[in-house]
């Protein structure tokens, strides 16, 4: 995809078919933070690797590849979210 644009929402990856315009793509992403997003949405994405309707969505420039990162975006989600379950015994 053309690095001077963003995906449309129903853009996916020629490669692996996976969605595009999705959280983990996402510039404003971020693990651990309200809705893991830097920006202030008002609503949970539940499922960060699907397509969603979010006017915040900006192409997360670090990601050259589309879901490059996704791995390691996950794990410190995953870590994020281990640390609240033991802090609150959930």
């Amino acid at each position: 995809m053309p690095g001077d644009r963003s995906p449309g929402f129903n853009e996916a990856c020629p490669d692996c078919g996976k969605d595009l315009h999705a959280c983990l793509n996402c510039r404003f992403y971020k693990a651990g933070a309200r809705y893991d997003c830097a920006e202030t949405v008002e609503a949970l994405v539940a499922d960060k690797e699907r397509r969603n309707f979010c006017d915040f969505f900006q192409t997360n420039p670090a990601l050259h590849v589309a879901g490059a990162g996704r791995e390691s975006a996950r794990s410190a989600s995953e870590k994020a979210r281990g640390e609240l379950d033991r802090l609150f015994g959930g």
